[in-house]
C-alpha cells in the first residue's frame, strides 16, 4: 500500500472540500451556496482524491485492516488540507468575514449533543453515500454529476454533519478545544455508520 500516495490524495481532498465550505460561507444564498459547495466532491471523485467520508463507506471490504490504517491516514490528510486552506484565507482580505460566519456555525455545533452530532453524521453520510456510489456505478454521465450537486446539496440544506467540511469551519474559526475534537470524532462515528450502512444495504438489493 503506497502511505504516501494516500497522504498527498487526502490532503488534497481536505483542501478540495474545505474549497466548498469557502464558496458556502462566501454567499448568503443557502441553496446557492450547497448546490456550490459540490465543486468539493467534483474534485475529489475526478481526482482521484483520498475524502474520508467517501471511503469509509467501503472499509468493510477487502483487508479490513488495511483499510482500517488507510482511513485513519485519510482522516488525518483531511484534517491537514482543510488546515493548510484556512491558513491561507486568514491571510487574505476575505479571512475576517469568513471567520466571523465560521464561528457562527461552529458555536451551533459545540451547543449541540452528542447523540444530535452522531445522527446527523449518520444522515450526512447517506447523501455523500449516494453521490459517491452513483457516480462510481451510474452509465449515465448526466446521471453521475447529478449525484454529486444533489447530494451535496442534501446534506447541507438538511443541517447534517459532515467532519471533514467541520474540520474547516473549526479551522477558520481556530476554535481548538478537547472539546471540539471530541465532537469532530462524534461526527465521525456518525459518518463511518451512515456510509457503512448505507453501503451494506444497496449492496443487498
Amino acid at each position: 500500500m503506497d502511505y504516501r500516495k494516500t497522504i498527498l490524495t487526502s490532503v488534497l481532498a481536505g483542501f478540495s472540500i474545505g474549497l466548498g465550505g469557502l464558496i458556502f460561507l462566501s454567499v448568503d444564498n443557502k441553496i446557492v451556496g450547497s448546490a456550490l459547495f459540490s465543486i468539493g466532491l467534483f474534485l475529489v471523485l475526478t481526482m482521484h482524491f483520498s475524502l474520508f467520508t467517501g471511503k469509509v463507506c467501503y472499509l468493510l471490504e477487502g483487508k479490513v485492516k488495511n483499510n482500517l490504517i488507510n482511513i485513519v491516514l485519510i482522516w488525518c490528510g483531511n484534517f491537514v488540507g482543510s488546515l493548510i486552506l484556512s491558513i491561507i484565507i486568514k491571510n487574505t482580505r476575505q479571512g475576517e468575514g469568513i471567520i466571523e460566519k465560521a464561528n457562527a456555525l461552529c458555536q451551533i455545533k459545540n451547543q449541540d449533543s452528542f447523540i444530535s452530532l452522531f445522527l446527523l453524521g449518520i444522515i450526512c453520510n447517506i447523501f455523500i453515500f449516494i453521490g459517491v456510489d452513483e457516480y462510481k456505478k451510474n452509465e449515465h454521465v448526466l446521471g453521475k454529476y447529478l449525484a454529486i450537486i444533489l447530494s451535496v446539496m442534501g446534506f447541507i440544506l438538511v443541517g447534517s454533519e459532515h467532519c471533514v467540511a467541520d474540520m474547516f469551519y473549526f479551522n477558520m474559526a481556530g476554535s481548538y478545544s478537547a472539546d471540539m475534537f471530541i465532537r469532530l470524532l462524534v461526527i465521525t462515528a456518525g459518518n463511518s455508520v451512515g456510509g457503512i450502512i448505507s453501503n451494506y444495504f444497496v449492496s443487498k438489493c
